[in-house]
C-alpha cells in the first residue's frame, strides 16, 4: 500500500473511532450523562457561585432518592398527621420506611413514617414507647409530630410519662408549618364584622391548632367565647366539639343540629336551642370538602396571617432522645438538607408529595393531589364563591435558626407561640388544663447550636423572610383590639403596669408574623385639642418604638405604623371619669 492509501486509511479509521465512541457515551450506555449538579445528602454546607456571593447561592439539585429500602441504621418511628407541612421530612426518607438514596439513609436512620389523625392516640403511644424503651432498650424509638401551638394542651401527657419514669423532649427542628391551610371558614359577612360571629357556633377539634385560630381571631376582634361546648351563649361565639379536622367538617356539611342548653352571663336559663355548625376550623383536605360538597364559606383567618403560629413540631421521649443524640443530630441534617431541595426544585417536591399519598394511604387522593394543596390554590365552590385552599411551606436549616431565635439574637418565635397559646387554653379550659409544662422543661437547643457552629461561615440557604413596604397600607382589616396600656398622666411613657400588656402584645404579633401593624392612639377630651393629638400621637409612637426595640426581626423596618386621633372617635360619653378612660387607648389594627 503507497504512503497516500495508509494516510486515507488511518483517517477513515481515526473517524470511525471518534465518531462511534461519540454516539456510545451520547447513547448512555458507557456512561450515565448527569442531569444536575450532585450534592452530598449528609451535609448541608451548598456550593456557590464563583463570586461567593450570598445573593448568588444556588442549591443544586440533588439525586433523588431510590424506592429499596435501605434497612440501616437507627430505628425510629415517626407518627404523623395528614398535613403537608411535612414535605421535607417525607423526601429525607425516601418513602413510608426509609429507601437508598435518601438524606436519611446517608445519615444513618431508618425511618418508618406512619399515618395517624388522633392526637390522643399519639400521646398513648409515646407512654408505651417509654415503658418498652424501659424494658427493652432496642426498642425503635418514636417521634410524633403535631401543630406547634398545639404543644400546651399536648404536654399534658406529661404526668403518665413521669410514672414511666421520663418526660417530653422536643426535637429541636421543624421541617415546616401550615401557612394558609388551617383555617376558620365563615360566612362571608364575618369579614366586614366580626361583631356577627356572635351567636353563632364553630365546628373543630378542641383545644388543638385549628381551634387556636378561632379563639386567636375571637380575641384580636374583642368577641367573647363560650369555652363549654355543651350550652349556648347568644353573646358569645360557640363551638361544637369534633373527633378530628374531617369530622369538623362534616359536621357543617350535614347540617345535623345539637341541642343545647341557653346560658346568659354564665347562667343557665333551662330553655333548650338547637345549633347547627355555622363555621368550621379545619384544614386540608377538610377545607377541600367543604368547599366541594357544601360550600357557602369563606376564608376568615388562617396561618397565611398567623403564619408563625403552627409550626411542625417533633416530640419524642427523654428517655429515647438522651441516649440518641448522635442519631438526632443527623436526623436533623438529613431534613435540612432535604428542606433545600423541597424549596428550591419542583421535580424534589413532587417527589415528597408521591411519598406523601404513600404514607396517608387515601386511594383518592394521589401525590398530585398533596402538592396542589401543599401550594395553596384559588377555587370557586358549590355556590360560586371563590375560596383559598390549602397552603403549606418547608423549612430549611436557616428557617429553623429564625425559628428558635439563633438567627444574630433574633426572637424566639416559637416560645412566643406556645407562651401564647398555652396561656389562652389554660385561662379557657383550667379543669383540662389547669397548668401546662413550661416549654424550657421541653425543649433544648444545644443540638441546634451545635449545628449552627458546625455550619458557621459555611455556605448555607437563606431563611425565607417577610417584607414590609412602609408606606403600604392596611387593605384587609383581619382584627381591631383595644389594648389597656397604661401612661403616665399627660405622658408618653409606660406606667410599671403596662408591661405585662406590652408582653402579650408582643407575643401576640410575633404570632401574626405576616400581617402589617397599624397602632392607633386616642385620647379623651380633657385639654387642649392640639396637645391630644400631639400626646396620641406620641403614645402610639411610643408602642411602636417598644416593639421594634423588643425585636428588630419580628418588627422589621414598615412592618409598624402609627396614626393619631386625639380625641376623635370616643368609644364612651367623656362625661364621667369610666368613660374618659375608655377613650384612652390604644387600638391596634391587623391586616395586609
Amino acid at each position: 500500500m503507497t504512503t497516500r492509501g495508509k494516510i486515507v486509511l488511518g483517517a477513515l479509521i481515526f473517524a470511525l473511532l471518534y465518531f462511534g465512541i461519540n454516539k456510545l457515551i451520547a447513547s448512555n450506555k458507557i456512561f450515565q450523562k448527569a442531569d444536575t449538579q450532585s450534592v452530598l445528602l449528609s451535609s448541608i454546607e451548598l456550593p456557590v457561585a464563583p463570586s461567593g456571593s450570598r445573593a448568588n447561592l444556588v442549591v443544586p439539585l440533588a439525586p433523588l432518592p431510590g424506592t429499596a429500602p435501605a434497612e440501616n441504621g437507627t430505628a425510629v418511628v415517626w407518627e404523623v398527621m395528614a398535613w403537608n407541612s411535612q414535605m421535607a421530612g417525607m423526601l429525607a426518607n425516601g418513602g413510608p420506611r426509609t429507601t437508598m438514596g435518601s438524606a436519611l439513609a446517608a445519615n444513618k436512620i431508618d425511618m418508618q413514617i406512619t399515618r395517624q389523625d388522633d392526637v390522643s392516640k399519639m400521646q398513648a403511644d409515646l407512654v408505651k414507647n417509654a415503658l418498652d424503651l424501659q424494658s427493652n432498650p432496642q426498642t425503635p424509638g418514636l417521634i410524633v409530630s403535631i401543630m406547634g401551638d398545639g404543644m400546651p394542651a399536648f404536654s399534658a401527657v406529661q404526668s403518665q410519662l413521669e410514672k414511666a419514669g421520663t418526660s417530653l423532649q422536643i426535637i429541636p427542628y421543624s421541617v415546616g408549618k401550615s401557612f394558609g391551610e388551617d383555617k376558620l371558614m365563615g360566612p362571608k359577612e364575618w369579614l366586614d364584622n366580626p361583631k356577627a360571629a356572635l351567636g353563632k357556633t364553630i365546628a373543630c377539634y378542641l383545644r388543638d391548632g385549628d381551634h387556636n385560630i378561632a379563639l386567636k381571631w375571637c380575641a384580636d376582634n374583642g368577641l367573647k367565647v363560650n369555652p363549654d361546648e355543651t350550652t349556648y351563649d347568644p353573646e358569645a361565639v360557640n363551638f361544637m366539639a369534633a373527633s378530628d379536622f374531617l369530622v369538623a367538617a362534616e359536621k357543617y356539611i350535614v347540617g345535623k343540629p345539637e341541642s343545647r342548653t341557653k346560658v346568659v352571663s354564665g347562667h343557665s336559663t333551662g330553655v333548650k336551642v338547637d345549633v347547627v355548625a355555622d363555621a368550621v376550623a379545619t384544614w386540608t383536605p377538610g377545607d377541600v370538602n367543604i368547599a366541594k360538597q357544601k360550600g357557602g364559606l369563606v376564608n376568615i383567618v388562617s396561618t397565611k396571617d398567623y403564619s408563625n403560629q403552627m409550626p411542625n413540631i417533633m416530640v419524642t421521649t427523654k428517655r429515647w432522645y438522651e441516649k440518641h443524640q448522635p442519631a438526632v443530630l443527623n436526623m436533623m441534617t438529613a431534613f435540612a438538607v432535604a428542606g433545600d431541595q423541597v424549596k428550591s426544585h419542583p421535580e424534589a417536591l413532587t417527589r415528597a408529595a408521591d411519598i406523601s399519598a404513600q404514607v396517608y394511604g387515601d386511594q383518592d387522593k394521589p401525590g398530585a393531589y398533596w402538592l396542589k394543596y401543599y401550594k395553596g390554590t384559588s377555587e370557586a365552590d358549590r355556590t360560586g364563591n371563590v375560596v383559598e385552599l390549602g397552603g403549606s411551606k418547608a423549612f430549611n436549616f436557616s428557617d429553623n435558626l429564625t425559628l428558635f431565635g439563633l438567627d444574630n439574637g433574633g426572637t424566639n418565635i416559637y416560645a412566643a407561640v406556645y407562651k401564647t397559646f398555652g396561656d389562652v387554653q389554660s385561662k379557657l379550659y383550667p379543669k383540662e388544663l389547669p397548668s401546662y409544662v413550661p416549654l424550657t422543661n421541653m425543649l433544648d437547643l444545644t443540638l441546634l447550636r451545635k449545628l449552627q457552629a458546625q455550619y458557621k461561615g459555611k455556605a448555607v440557604a437563606p431563611a425565607e423572610t417577610q417584607q414590609f413596604a412602609a408606606d403600604d397600607e392596611i387593605r384587609r382589616s383581619v382584627s381591631k383590639r383595644a389594648w389597656n396600656i397604661e401612661f403616665n398622666t399627660g405622658q408618653s411613657t409606660f406606667t410599671p403596669a403596662a408591661q405585662r400588656e406590652l408582653s402579650q402584645l408582643f407575643d401576640d404579633l410575633v404570632v401574626a408574623g405576616r400581617l402589617k401593624v397599624a397602632v392607633h392612639g386616642y385620647t379623651d377630651n380633657t385639654g387642649n385639642p392640639t396637645a391630644n393629638q400631639q400626646l396620641s400621637q406620641a403614645r402610639a409612637e411610643a408602642v411602636a418604638h417598644w416593639l421594634e426595640t423588643k425585636s428588630a426581626s419580628a418588627f422589621p423596618e414598615g412592618r409598624v405604623q402609627v396614626y393619631a386621633h386625639g380625641a376623635a372617635e370616643p368609644v364612651a360619653s367623656n362625661a364621667t371619669e369610666a368613660g374618659k378612660a375608655q377613650n384612652r387607648r390604644v387600638e391596634v389594627v391587623l391586616g395586609n
